[in-house]
């Protein structure tokens, strides 16, 4: 042991308290990222996202190579390889929203918990380094893992998709799919905190992944059924309904469905990628303008639609992690 590990003598012969290390959340983060790369539940996920972005990108394609002549001149053709959903196959986004939380939740879970079940928090603690660095550093290698995983997953989606097009993406969708990729992180980030937070305030390892799975349950399968019962409840539509008691019906599920994360991403993930879409609420068609060319939005136009989900996202997942960072802090820790 050093001098800075079990303290120094003062000249009146007391022992003073260690050093604490700066920077020691990296050191944390380095340990955390490295265990999370080799683990066996890093290279399961991976399989599982990779044959689900297969499956969605190959069945995208086939559409687009059946009528190249008429997709050659629509704007960024090569967007729906991630947005298009034919044969009832999820489109890569929505599969990506789906399944892409277990990210976080396999890397969080067990954050704490794990260490208390192990007996190996109170000798982590003990270590020269502050406190809340090991917090901070178990969340930062947590999303230094699912941006490793995200970034191989959609480059290795884009370049399977070229192949089975014939051509690459322009510029324009490089920065789409970068923007769709911040927006992914973003969004599993929120699970990883979460999943963090329960770990900390969980005894065990096993109720905390329950905890987050049910809750992942909750709120990327069940919303949608939760919003329709409540927007049926308040606005009743039947065959004798107005237009408007529709669209009153429609919001309202819409309104509600945005209280799920998973309704944030994707409204922010649709007009990133689609750039013909120009609402990210409630479309109503006009049959009086059906002959003409649908129109595209710039990216600028694009982001400024997707802006304030994306902060909803950065800002839930600010609180969550600030509500483990304040639990942590708080708990006692026992030998």
């Amino acid at each position: 042991m050093t001098a800075s590990m079990i303290g120094t003598t003062t000249a009146t012969g007391a022992i003073a308290p260690p050093r604490r290390m700066r920077g020691g959340w990296r050191i944390v983060a380095a340990k955390e990222f490295t265990d999370h790369v080799r683990s066996v539940r890093f290279v399961i996920l991976v399989v599982l996202l990779a044959l689900a972005g297969v499956a969605s990108v190959h069945s995208a394609s086939d559409p687009i190579r059946s009528t190249a002549e008429a997709a050659t001149q629509t704007p960024s053709v090569f967007l729906y390889l991630f947005t298009l959903s034919p044969e009832r196959v999820p489109a890569f986004h929505e599969f990506l929203g789906i399944l892409g939380p277990l990210l976080g939740i396999a890397f969080g879970f067990d954050a704490v918990s794990g260490e208390r079940s192990q007996r190996t928090l109170p000798r982590l603690v003990s270590q020269p380094i502050h406190r809340d660095e090991i917090i901070n550093g178990k969340f930062v290698a947590g999303i230094g893992a699912i941006a490793l995983v995200l970034a191989a997953l959609i480059a290795a989606m884009a370049g399977y998709g070229a192949l089975r097009l014939g051509v690459g993406p322009s510029g324009t969708d490089i920065v789409r799919l970068l923007a769709f990729y911040v927006v992914a992180v973003v969004y599993i980030s929120l699970w990883l905190a979460l999943s963090l937070l329960l770990s900390v305030l969980c005894r065990r390892a096993a109720t905390a992944a329950l905890a987050a799975i049910a809750i992942w349950l909750l709120m990327t399968l069940f919303a949608g059924l939760i919003a329709g019962v409540i927007a049926d409840s308040a606005h009743s539509v039947n065959d004798n309904s107005t237009t408007e008691q529709v669209l009153a019906n429609a919001r309202l599920e819409l309104n509600v469905r945005r209280l799920s994360p998973d309704q944030l991403y994707k409204d922010a993930t649709g007009v990133v990628l689609n750039p013909s879409r120009q609402s990210t609420g409630i479309v109503v068609v006009d049959d009086s303008s059906s002959g003409a060319l649908p129109s595209t939005l710039p990216l600028e136009q694009s982001l400024l639609l997707a802006w304030w989900q994306l902060v909803v996202l950065v800002a839930g997942t600010i609180v969550i992690f600030g509500a483990a960072y304040l639990a942590f802090m708080r708990q006692e820790v026992r030998a």
